[in-house]
C-alpha cells in the first residue's frame, strides 16, 4: 500500500511540473539535434545558398516540420513500449520468422549500410574542419594522421560506453557554432524578400531553356536527408525509452525536447544556408569552393577573418559528434532487430558500431572523390532511405499492443503518411542525379 501511495505522489508532482521544469529535462531530442548537425548539415546547406541563394530555403522548413513529426513519434513509442523501434518491430512480428528475416535485411540494409556512407561523410567532414583551421600541412599526409586520430577517440568513447559527457560538449559546440553563423546571416544583410520567398514558395533552379537542374533535384534530395536521417529515428526512440517511462507525463516533455531542440537545427541550417547565399550575391566565385577552407574563406569578407577559425570549429564538433552517434545508432537499429538486446558492453553490439566505424576510416582515407562530394552523396543515398524507415515507424505507432491508448491518431498519420509521399516523389525525381553522382563517386570525380 505504501508504495501505491508513494507512486501516485510521484505521478500528482509530475502533473505540476512548470515549463522550465520540463526545460531541464531535454535530452533525446537534442541528443538527435547533435546528431543531424553534422558536416552533412554544413555542407549541404552551404552548397545550396552558394550554388543556388535563397531558392531552396523551403526544402529546409518542410524537412524540420517532417523531423519534428517523425521523431515524436518515434519519441512516444519508445515511452510507450520501452524499445527501441527494431526491438518493437521484433515484438510486432514475434513467432514469424519469415518476416523476422526480411526485415532484419530491410533494417540492416536501410540503418546499417546507410550509417557506413554516413559515416564516411562524418569523417571526411570533421577532416574538412580542421584543415580549414590548420596550418598549411601537405593536405594528404594531414588528412592521414587526423582519420587515425579522429577514429582512435571514436573508438575509445564507444568501447568505453561513457560518451554522455563527451556528447554534450560537442553539442554544446554545434550550438555555438550555429549560433555564429545566425549572426554571421544577420551581419550579411541579405535580401529578406528573397528570404521569405525562399521559405515559403517552392520552386527549383532551372536551366536557361526552362529545363529543371538535375543537380539541383540531388541538393533537394540533400538538403532533406540531412535533416530527416532515417538512423536518428532508431536513436531517438531508444534514448526515450532510456530515461522516460511514464507516457502520461513524458510524452508532453518529449514533444517540447523535440520541437525545441530540432527546431533550433532547422534555425542554423538556415542561416548558413543565408550566409553562403550572400556570399553568393556578393560576387565571390562559388564554383571554385572545394572544400571546408573554401567555405571558410568565402565568409572572410563578410564576417571578418575570425570566420575561418569558426566555421572549421564547428565543422570539426558536427563531424566528430556524428562520428559517434551514427556507429552508436547502427548498433541499437542492428541489434535490435537481431534480438541482441542494446547493452553497450555486450561484444555483438560494440561489433556492430566498430564494423560502420571501420568502413568510414578505409572509405575516407580510399576513395578519391572530394570530401565535399562524398558527404552529398551520403545526405542524398538518406532520401532514398528515410520512405522505408517511416513506413516501419508508422507500423509500430499504429500497434495497439505496443502503443495502447498513445497509438497514432488520425492526423498524425496523415502528416506521416504526406512526409513519406513528399520523400518518395523526391527520391523518385532525384534517381537520375543520384545515379551519376555514384558514378564520379566510384571513379574518383
Amino acid at each position: 500500500m505504501h508504495s501505491i501511495l508513494e507512486e501516485k505522489e510521484v505521478i500528482v508532482m509530475a502533473g505540476k511540473k512548470t515549463f522550465g521544469q520540463r526545460i531541464k529535462e531535454v535530452g533525446p531530442g537534442a541528443v538527435v539535434a547533435a546528431a543531424f548537425i553534422g558536416p552533412g548539415t554544413v555542407t549541404s546547406c552551404f552548397t545550396s545558398g552558394a550554388s543556388y541563394g535563397t531558392t531552396l530555403l523551403w526544402a529546409i522548413l518542410f524537412s524540420t516540420i517532417s523531423v519534428i513529426i517523425m521523431q515524436t513519434m518515434a519519441a512516444r513509442l519508445g515511452i510507450t513500449s520501452g524499445l527501441g523501434m527494431s526491438e518493437a518491430l521484433r515484438k510486432k512480428y514475434d513467432g514469424r520468422k519469415g518476416v523476422l528475416i526480411f526485415l532484419a535485411i530491410l533494417v540492416i540494409a536501410a540503418v546499417f549500410i546507410g550509417n557506413v556512407a554516413y559515416e564516411t561523410g562524418n569523417i571526411s567532414g570533421a577532416v574538412l574542419g580542421a584543415r580549414a583551421i590548420s596550418p598549411a600541412f601537405d593536405p594528404d599526409i594531414w588528412k592521414i594522421i587526423f582519420t587515425i586520430v579522429l577514429v582512435a577517440v571514436s573508438f575509445y568513447l564507444l568501447w568505453s560506453g561513457n560518451n554522455k559527457k563527451i556528447e554534450k560538449f560537442l553539442t554544446a559546440l554545434v550550438v555555438i557554432m550555429g549560433v555564429l553563423f545566425l549572426i554571421c546571416a544577420l551581419i550579411s544583410k541579405p535580401d529578406w524578400g528573397a528570404v521569405i520567398k525562399g521559405l515559403f514558395v517552392p520552386s527549383v533552379p532551372k536551366n536557361e531553356d526552362g529545363t529543371t537542374i538535375n543537380r539541383a533535384w540531388m541538393t533537394v534530395a540533400a538538403l532533406m536527408g540531412t535533416t530527416v536521417v532515417p538512423y536518428n529515428i532508431y536513436l531517438h526512440a531508444s534514448s526515450a525509452a532510456k530515461k522516460w517511462n511514464n507516457p502520461e507525463e513524458d510524452i508532453p516533455t518529449s514533444n517540447l525536447d523535440s520541437i525545441l531542440a530540432i527546431g533550433l537545427g532547422g534555425i542554423i541550417s538556415l542561416a548558413i544556408i543565408i550566409c553562403a547565399s550572400a556570399v553568393k550575391a556578393s560576387g565571390v566565385d562559388t564554383t571554385v569552393i572545394k572544400d571546408g577552407r573554401d567555405m571558410a574563406r568565402s565568409l572572410e569578407p563578410l564576417c571578418g577573418s575570425f570566420s575561418t577559425v569558426i566555421f572549421g570549429i564547428g565543422l570539426f564538433a558536427a563531424g566528430f559528434s556524428s562520428a559517434i552517434t551514427a556507429p552508436l545508432a547502427a548498433a541499437y537499429a542492428s541489434a535490435g532487430i537481431l534480438g541482441w538486446g542494446s547493452d553497450l558492453k555486450q561484444m555483438r553490439f560494440k561489433a556492430i558500431w566498430m564494423i560502420v566505424l571501420a568502413f568510414g576510416f578505409i572509405a575516407t582515407l580510399t576513395l578519391g572523390a572530394s570530401p565535399t562530394e562524398i558527404i552529398l552523396f551520403a545526405q542524398a543515398a538518406n532520401a532514398f532511405l528515410l520512405p522505408i524507415t517511416g513506413i516501419l515507424l508508422l507500423i509500430v505507432t499504429n500497434d495497439k499492443d505496443l502503443m495502447g491508448k498513445y497509438k497514432n491518431g488520425p492526423v498524425i498519420n496523415v502528416l506521416a503518411v504526406i512526409v513519406i509521399g513528399v520523400f518518395l516523389f523526391i527520391a523518385a525525381r532525384n534517381a537520375t542525379a543520384f545515379v551519376e553522382s555514384a558514378s564520379k563517386l566510384l571513379a574518383g570525380g
